[in-house]
């Protein structure tokens, strides 16, 4: 999210489960980024966790995003 020049992150006291039933912290929660799909423009918050990068690991959009989308 640094390298996105987005805004400083609101803090949260969310906990999350893996898909590897560990558990990690989010780093925090980065509001109100615009995000661009195709000739569509929507506006979304996305949580965000500090792990090391893997190319083989997909992002994955939540369902709130999908159902903004309507995808």
């Amino acid at each position: 999210w640094n390298k996105l020049s987005l805004l400083d992150l609101t803090s949260t006291h969310m906990t999350l489960e893996l898909a590897t039933r560990s558990f990690t912290y989010p780093a925090g929660i980065a509001e109100d980024v615009f995000v661009q799909v195709g000739k569509f423009t929507f506006q979304t918050d996305f949580v965000v966790i500090d792990y090391d990068v893997d190319p083989r690991v997909p992002f994955i959009l939540g369902r709130p995003f999908l159902k903004k989308a309507r995808a």
